[in-house]
């Protein structure tokens, strides 16, 4: 005889409780919350209240978190729809939020996934190399201190990924100034939330709209495939290129400067790691997985849609109620990683959940991981002794935003 586990829901607002934590969690992205541990130990499926007032379910625990992220009965789309539980408010337009089903439902998610796949052509290692040491030139003839997010994280990010959508870098490094009001996180909808993406969609669409010779990039290529009669799906639109480009542009420059900052951060606070990469530079790869796990970039957890009911641990999800998923609560699990407050060079395996999972698994992970091992090689190599230009806690740390991000990153070397 097989025992049900017990059950609870947040349709029940009378008997289950919120969780004693304060959301959303802290926004210093140089420490753990220690709520994630307490979470994870009493109430891996845990009721909060959003920061627009609705319930959800905060999920800490790495086995769960999983589940969660590969279940396609939750769903990223749905938390775009009317009248759902929101994270926060959206602020931005709700064809933005499910681009990439926008793409499978054209037929275009291979696409995808190939331009921003591991790159033998124009944004290759050699190529993101280049691009650091540039950067770093100008960087020493200026001499310390530099802001190492202005003059190095912010332009090495752009410039890939503008070389792999197709866009000049000088327009993306125009593009890149908007992207603290296009991620802004706000409890209610406020006026001209949307003019950032409104202003860069427009401006990508204009290179949609021109002739075929100027184009590079995805942009050709998926312009290519709009017109051509053969391919399977005769839905892609120029507006559909557009928004494509234009939410790829944004969260593949956020994703991976944001990461960079905090890389170097934690390389920084771990002088022993990092004088083993300088040495040993074969060692990044592994050193890059080991920085994706530890670092705590993602802000305020992945949000899912329940389209069914499903358990959850103890916990039965019912249709239609919001969950969200606590990457650093999962990638600090001590029940998949041993001593996971450890910053461990040789951690293997590493099945960290940075990238997500499932069906929603980054398309940019493979240049990512080479993206940062490339970034962080240079700036090893070039900037020996570098160090924070202040101390750690008088770094800002920005609020308000889906992601946690230093207001500057000074540094000596």
């Amino acid at each position: 005889m097989t025992s049900t586990p017990p059950t609870t829901s947040a349709a029940d607002s009378g008997t289950v409780p919120y969780a004693p934590v304060q959301w959303p969690l802290s926004r210093r992205g140089d420490t753990v919350p220690a709520e994630c541990a307490q979470l994870r130990a009493d109430s891996p499926v845990a009721r909060i209240q959003t920061l627009t007032g609705d319930d959800a379910w905060l999920v800490t625990s790495y086995a769960l978190a999983r589940q969660v992220l590969e279940d396609e009965r939750f769903s990223l789309r749905e938390t775009a729809s009317p009248g759902v539980p929101r994270q926060y408010a959206l602020t931005i337009p709700a064809e933005v939020v499910n681009t990439m089903g926008n793409v499978n439902s054209a037929g275009l998610h291979q696409e995808v996934l190939r331009a921003f796949g591991p790159r033998t052509g124009p944004a290759s290692a050699p190529w993101m190399a280049r691009c650091a040491h540039q950067l770093v030139d100008a960087i020493v003839e200026e001499g310390p201190p530099v802001d190492l997010r202005e003059r190095f994280a912010e332009p090495y990010s752009a410039a890939l990924v503008c070389q792999v959508l197709g866009l000049p870098y000088e327009d993306g490094l125009r593009l890149m100034s908007g992207l603290d009001l296009g991620f802004v996180t706000s409890p209610v909808v406020f006026e001209g939330c949307t003019a950032n993406w409104d202003k860069d969609y427009a401006f990508v669409l204009r290179h949609v709209h021109a002739e075929r010779g100027a184009q590079r990039g995805l942009i050709k290529r998926l312009c290519e495939l709009r017109d051509d009669p053969g391919r399977d799906g005769g839905d892609l639109t120029d507006e559909m290129i557009a928004a494509t480009v234009t939410s790829l542009f944004g969260a593949g420059a956020m994703s991976t400067y944001v990461f960079l900052l905090h890389a170097v951060l934690t390389l920084i606070r771990h002088p022993d790691a990092m004088e083993h990469l300088r040495e040993h530079p074969e060692a990044m790869p592994r050193a890059v997985e080991e920085l994706m796990r530890f670092t705590l970039s993602i802000g305020d957890g992945l949000p899912r849609i329940a389209q069914s009911d499903v358990q959850v641990g103890e916990v039965l999800v019912r249709a239609g109620e919001l969950v969200l998923v606590c990457v650093e609560g999962a990638n600090f699990d001590p029940r998949q990683f041993t001593d996971p407050e450890r910053f461990d060079l040789d951690r293997s395996p590493n099945a960290h959940l940075s990238f997500g999972a499932g069906r929603h698994f980054c398309p940019a992970s493979a240049i990512s991981r080479v993206h940062a091992a490339e970034a962080l090689t240079v700036l090893l190599e070039r900037l020996p002794r570098l160090r924070l230009a202040l101390p750690p806690d008088q770094m800002s740390w920005r609020t308000g935003n889906i992601k946690r991000v230093p207001e500057r990153l000074p540094v000596l070397w």
